[in-house]
Formats: structure tokens, C-alpha cells, sequence
């Protein structure tokens, strides 16, 4: 099935590209914008008061429904044109985005923020299909490539237009901003972008859309209740996590046994889909962790502003720019293996290497840090996503890419419950001996987090109480960078055994798929 080809001028062509690229910088600016907001949103006084939990909710609401929207948003699109789909898109995120800029409580911003996740899911696939049926074999890939750069600078501008707004405004400015980019995108879209539609259309998948966003949404519950109270045994705990695991296991099965899925499984026979796949998925395990005790370290441990916050993180996006073209290179020349797997095994060493990070080190250590981790990052991710799709055959490479899509998204997913769990309940057990002379009403509102923990120090005019804050908090910090440690670890192994070879394959023709479910 392909999207019917649109005989468009070049200048036609270069003005849709100029659109879509503008657009999807929205996706990539929502991924980091609001972790500049966090320690502002946990405060008590200045913010919502959220609890880890809660906020663990607000980053992963997003990449859940994102994750498990992506390939109805596709469908969609094939049966009711690719550019209704993406304004349809654009609007859900911008009124998402005025929802989440005045949300009253916690729960009412993880609601906004799963419909943004609803808006931007609508909005990648959709774009892509367009580039497709706008721009020739010829020129698809490169035009591909500059969409894909869109990335790197939301990613870069995110936490500095986050810091700037939320030190001169307030937290909810940071979604705010998405408003004139959505206004400038319509205009755009309406004046020149076409509205292609799939020659043959697939069907709607509900079961399974239903199956896999019930059973993430399960499974991150569980995971992040557990970090609430450390304990794992209450049955809101094990029940959510094995329900979530049923769910997911429903959810393959009943798509390998479609005639038409959404979510291809059986993609997952070739051994170097699935390692690449499942490396990715462990590579931004890490990455959406990292994010998120990155700022409460800066912000919070360390005391700095949400500006100063956001261009300390600046040399690891500028390192992922920088590391992304060079690792398409390398792998050319040495394989995929060596450059991939070498590279996420430098990602693993940088998490290790936030175990020598105090609330006095220098700043420049954790800049130069961050500078290799991200440069490392870009040299597995460009050469890894290549690699996965060029051993499928030529007619699977669409349906390899939305799962290769999905499956780092659930990789954020668990990032954020699994490692904020490891992060809140090592903070919880640490801060446990310091509060136990407390009354009880002051003890409750100081154990859930360091932000809570300081703003009843401050109450009580206990600076020591802070100072054990800022320790505990160090040391969870180093519990959650040694998990995130391991399993970017695990992820280089899958790499290094999977793609031993020097060189990836060439992409197969449509008459080998037999062969590459073989290998």
C-alpha cells in the first residue's frame, strides 16, 4: 500500500518541508520544556505542590498516549487525508496546551498532557506520509533527514525557552508558547501542504489501541504507586503490574493474529530488528530518567535558576547535533556494532560518572559530562534506527518504522516510572531518620520529596533539615543514574553481539521477507 504520489513543483516542495519542520519542532520542545518546570511545579508554595508520583504522571502521560496514538493517528490519516489528520493534530495540541498552562491541580495538568501526547501522535505520522507522497524516491530520504534534524532543536531550545519563561513568568508559560507556533503551522498547512490519502486504506485498529494504551497505562501505574510508600506488596502495586503485563501480552497476541495490525510483532522475528529495537528502547529508558532527576538536581540540590537550568543541559543537546551526522559515518566504515554499541557503552559510563556528582562539584564537569553522553547518544541513535529498517524488506520498512517509533516511546514510558520509583523511594528511605523527630502532621508533608522536605525546613527554620534534604536527594540521585547505568549497559550488549558484523545489510527486496524472519 502506498500513498498516491502528488505531482508537486520543487519551490512547492522545499515550502512543505519548511511547514512540516516547523511543526514538529512542537513535538520536540513539549519532550524537554517541562522538566525546566518541575522543581517549580513540586513547590508547595509557588507551584501545584505535586508529588513525585504526580509528576512522574505528568512527563509519562505524554509519551503513553503518544506511544500507543501513533498508528491510529496513521490509519486515520490514510482514510481521511494526511493533512486533516495533522490540523486536527495541531489543534488538540494547542488547546491542550492553554488547558495544561492553567491547570488548577496535578491531575488536571496529566490529563492536559495526555492530550498533547493525543495531538502530537496525530501529528508525526502524518507528516511523514506527507513528505512521502510530496517529495521523489530521489529526494525523499534527504528530505526525510532535514524533518528529522527538527528534533535536535526542540530538544536544544526547549529547557532555554522553558528557563527564560518560567524565571520571568509563571510555570504555566512554558505551554503557552506552543500557541504561536500552532497558529503560524495552520496558516502554513492551509496555503501550501496537500492532503494525500492512502490507495488502498487500512482499517481502524480500536481493540488494539485500547489494548495497548490500558495495558502501559496499568503498568506505569503500578510502577509508580510502588515509589509512593515503598511498599511493593499492596495489592494496587502487584495487581497493576501484572493486570498491565496481561494487557500488553493480550495486545501482542491479538496483533499477530491480524491480517492487518497496527503493531506489527511479527517484525520482531529478525533478530537485528529486535536487538536494535529493544536498545533504543533501553537508550531512552535512560535518557527520559536522567531528564528528570537532572533538574531537580540543578534546580533543587544545587539552588540554580530555571535559565541557568536549561543552558547547563545545552551541551548535551548540542553534543547529540554534533555526534548524530558523525555516527551515520562511522557505522559506514566500521559497522553498526562498533559505533552503536561503543557508543551506548560511553552512555552507560556517563550515568556512572553522575555518581561523583555532589551539590558542590563543579558545573563544568557535569556540562563536559553531559557534552560526551549526548555526543555518544547521537552516535548510537542515527546509525541504530538506520540499521533496523534496512534489514527489513523494502515493503515492511513503513510498518518497521512505526514500531520502531513506538517502541522508544514506551522505552520513555518506563524510563520515567521505573527510575522516578528508584528516585523516590531511595529518597524516602533516606530522609526517614532525619524527620523522625518531627510532629506527625510536619513529618507526612516532608517525606514525599526534597521540595517538600525543604519547604518545612524553611516553615521550622531548620537549615539542617534542608542540608539532609539536598544529601538525600544526592544519594537517590545516584541510585537512579546506577539503574539507568545498567540497563544502557545491557542495551550496548544487545548491540555489540546483534550486529557483529562491520557493515548493516542493504535494505532486501519485497521478495525476501521470508529470509529476514530468519535471521
Amino acid at each position: 500500500m502506498t500513498v498516491r504520489d502528488l505531482p508537486i513543483s520543487l519551490p512547492r516542495q522545499r515550502r512543505v518541508l519548511s511547514v512540516l519542520v516547523f511543526a514538529a519542532v512542537l513535538i520536540w520542545i513539549d519532550t524537554t520544556i517541562l522538566g525546566i518546570a518541575l522543581e517549580r511545579l513540586a513547590d508547595p508554595r509557588a507551584g501545584l505542590g505535586a508529588t513525585p508520583g504526580q509528576l512522574q504522571w505528568a512527563v509519562g502521560s505524554y509519551a503513553l498516549i503518544f506511544a500507543t496514538a501513533l498508528f491510529a493517528a496513521g490509519a486515520l490519516g490514510d482514510r481521511y487525508g494526511h493533512r486533516t489528520i495533522l490540523v486536527l493534530g495541531l489543534l488538540c495540541f494547542g488547546a491542550a496546551s492553554v488547558w495544561a498552562a492553567w491547570a488548577g491541580d496535578a491531575t488536571s495538568l496529566i490529563l492536559a498532557r495526555g492530550l498533547m501526547g493525543l495531538g502530537g501522535a496525530m501529528m508525526m505520522p502524518t507528516s511523514m506520509a506527507i513528505i512521502g507522497a510530496t517529495f521523489p524516491p530521489e529526494r525523499r530520504a534527504g528530505a526525510i533527514a532535514v524533518w528529522g534534524a527538527s528534533s535536535g532543536v526542540g530538544v536544544a531550545l526547549g529547557p532555554l525557552l522553558g528557563g527564560v519563561l518560567v524565571d520571568h513568568f509563571w510555570w504555566g508559560s512554558v505551554f503557552l508558547v506552543n500557541l504561536p507556533v500552532v497558529a503560524l503551522a495552520l496558516i502554513g498547512i492551509a496555503v501550501v501542504v496537500p492532503n494525500p490519502k492512502l490507495a488502498q486504506r487500512r482499517r481502524p485498529d480500536p481493540i488494539g489501541l485500547l489494548l495497548s494504551t490500558a495495558g502501559l497505562a496499568a503498568l506505569a501505574y503500578g510502577l509508580i504507586e510502588a515509589g509512593q510508600d515503598t511498599d511493593w506488596a499492596r495489592p494496587q502495586v502487584w495487581i497493576s503490574v501484572l493486570a498491565g503485563l496481561a494487557l500488553l501480552v493480550a495486545f501482542t497476541v491479538f496483533e499477530w493474529r491480524s491480517p492487518e495490525p497496527s503493531f506489527d510483532p511479527r517484525l520482531f522475528r529478525n533478530g537485528r530488528f529486535s536487538a536494535g529495537n529493544l536498545a533504543l528502547a533501553a537508550l531512552f529508558f535512560a535518557i527520559t530518567g536522567q531528564m528528570f532527576y537532572g533538574n531537580f538536581y540543578l534546580q533543587g540540590a544545587r539552588g540554580m535558576s530555571a535559565l541557568d537550568t536549561g543552558l547547563t543541559f545545552l551541551p548535551g543537546a548540542i553534543g547529540v547535533a554534533i555526534g548524530s551526522p558523525i555516527g551515520a559515518r562511522l557505522a559506514k566504515r566500521f559497522g553498526v556494532g562498533a559505533v552503536s554499541g561503543g557508543g551506548l557503552l560511553v552512555v552507560a559510563a556517563a550515568f556512572l560518572a553522575n555518581l561523583l556528582f555532589d551539590v558542590d562539584t563543579p558545573l563544568f564537569w557535569f556540562c563536559a559530562v553531559s557534552f560526551v553522553s549526548g555526543t555518544a547518544m547521537g552516535l548510537t541513535i542515527a546509525p541504530t534506527v538506520a540499521a533496523v529498517i534496512s534489514v527489513l524488506p523494502l515493503n515492511r520498512m513503513g510498518a518497521g518504522s512505526a514500531v520502531n517509533n513506538t517502541v522508544r516511546q514506551v522505552g520513555s514510558v518506563l524510563g520515567i516510572a521505573l527510575l522516578g520509583t528508584v528516585l523516590s523511594t531511595t529518597y524516602r528511605d533516606r530522609i526517614e531518620p532525619a524527620l523522625a523527630g518531627l510532629p506527625a502532621a510536619a513529618r507526612d508533608a516532608a517525606a514525599p520529596s526534597a521540595e517538600r522536605t525543604r519547604a518545612v525546613a524553611d516553615a521550622l527554620h531548620r537549615p539542617d533539615l534542608a542540608k539532609s534534604a539536598n544529601s538525600a536527594f544526592i544519594t537517590a540521585m545516584h541510585a537512579t543514574a546506577a539503574s539507568a547505568a545498567v540497563v544502557a549497559f545491557l542495551g550496548a550488549v544487545l548491540l555489540l553481539l546483534a550486529f557483529r558484523a562491520r557493515r548493516a545489510p542493504a535494505p532486501q527486496t519485497e521478495q525476501e521477507p521470508a529470509l529476514a524472519a530468519q535471521r
